[in-house]
């Protein structure tokens, strides 16, 4: 069995309009709700064996707030992936790591949930993460393989699945 983390950056600074959508960092809401993710991270799944992130400046604002102890691998391939691209990119990154941490954006980190979890093993914290899969959320997955080579659709459950305003309410969505 293998172990799959998806972690979305938290929630970005859009202050300045003028910079491109890549070099965006985190507003104040964003970092504080990174903090809050990666204590909560660090409490409850500390160890990982290899951490794969988008090279985007929230991303990289988000891991040095969240999970500063842990060195990530950018690849320029995650930033705005689909799905499949994140798939391919833990195929040929995660060696020989038993639990793997993706950090990128969304609609590909949910897109990535909905491929590895099969119908048959869809429970109310499936729905959850299928009705929004908010900035900093973080989710963890079982998966029944033994070799990354071996990732494919439907070979996932989703155990772990929580957002900043489940520790702290005062980061849910604005009104």
């Amino acid at each position: 069995m293998k172990i799959l983390g998806l972690l979305r950056h938290a929630k970005s600074d859009w202050d300045d309009v003028g910079k491109r959508d890549f070099d965006r960092g985190l507003n104040e809401r964003g970092r504080k709700g990174a903090r809050l993710i990666g204590r909560h991270i660090g409490a409850r799944w500390p160890e990982w064996d290899a951490l794969i992130a988008s090279p985007a400046e929230r991303v990289r604002r988000t891991l040095e707030a969240a999970l500063p102890a842990i060195e990530p691998a950018f690849d320029q391939r995650l930033y705005l992936a689909g799905g499949d691209t994140i798939l391919d990119v833990v195929r040929e990154k995660a060696g020989d790591a038993d639990r793997v941490l993706v950090t990128g954006h969304n609609p590909g980190l949910q897109e990535t949930l909905f491929a590895l979890v099969p119908p048959s093993a869809e429970d109310r914290l499936f729905d959850e993460a299928a009705v929004k899969y908010p900035t900093a959320a973080f989710a963890v997955l079982e998966l029944d393989i033994d070799d990354w080579a071996d990732l494919k659709a439907d070979c996932g459950r989703l155990v772990h699945f929580i957002r900043p305003r489940d520790l702290d309410p005062a980061l849910g969505p604005e009104d």
